[in-house]
């Protein structure tokens, strides 16, 4: 699938912010000058949820499962 695992791509730290703001503005706190993976969006499972790896190689994932 194109994905190659070499030490420190093997792990992403998952966050679950309470709200939509908190979860934008981590996310947006955490690309600066990283890459992002996927943006956020609505996800089939009712989730908000994007991933990203930040300017340091750190991988994160967040979800948020609250209400719009």
């Amino acid at each position: 699938m194109g994905f190659r695992v070499t030490a420190g791509n093997n792990v992403y730290v998952m966050l679950e912010p309470d709200t939509r703001a908190e979860t934008d503005r981590l996310f947006k706190a955490l690309a600066a000058g990283g890459t992002v993976e996927m943006p956020l969006q609505e996800m089939f499972w009712g989730g908000y949820y994007g991933s990203l790896a930040d300017r340091y190689g750190v991988h994160w994932m967040l979800n948020c499962t609250c209400k719009a």
